[in-house]
């Protein structure tokens, strides 16, 4: 089973992700949600990705700008919370596409890219 991450990208190209460590509203429509995109990150750039999860990070929201108009998707687990960023490190922050992935699988994307690379044995 292809993840949702994969799926979207099927349909649209994707450059940057971007995800916000505040929780969103779920009910959030496509408006409130690409409001909240430009308050969080300053714009909605073309090709770019933005994550939001609710308070208790069990869904997640991803809107994406494709260049034309703009996509809202929705993802909901059943069990288990996403892992997603402390608000402590600022209200975003930037993720890779492998980080993404991982993301939506529920695996550990925090370890992902350079901050799993060993440096001392």
């Amino acid at each position: 089973m292809r993840s949702l991450a994969a799926r979207v990208a099927a349909l649209i190209r994707i450059e940057a992700v971007w995800l916000a460590t505040e929780p969103i509203d779920m009910r959030a429509g496509t408006d409130t949600a690409l409001a909240k995109v430009v308050q969080v990150f300053g714009a909605a750039h073309p090709h770019h990705a933005y994550l939001f999860a609710n308070r208790r990070a069990n869904r997640m929201k991803i809107l994406v700008h494709d260049g034309i108009g703009i996509w809202l998707c929705a993802r909901r687990l059943h069990q288990g919370r996403f892992l997603w960023a402390n608000a402590g490190l600022g209200t975003q922050m930037s993720m890779t596409r492998e980080q993404l992935d991982a993301l939506v699988l529920g695996l550990p994307w925090q370890r992902l890219g350079s901050a799993g690379v060993i440096t001392v044995v």
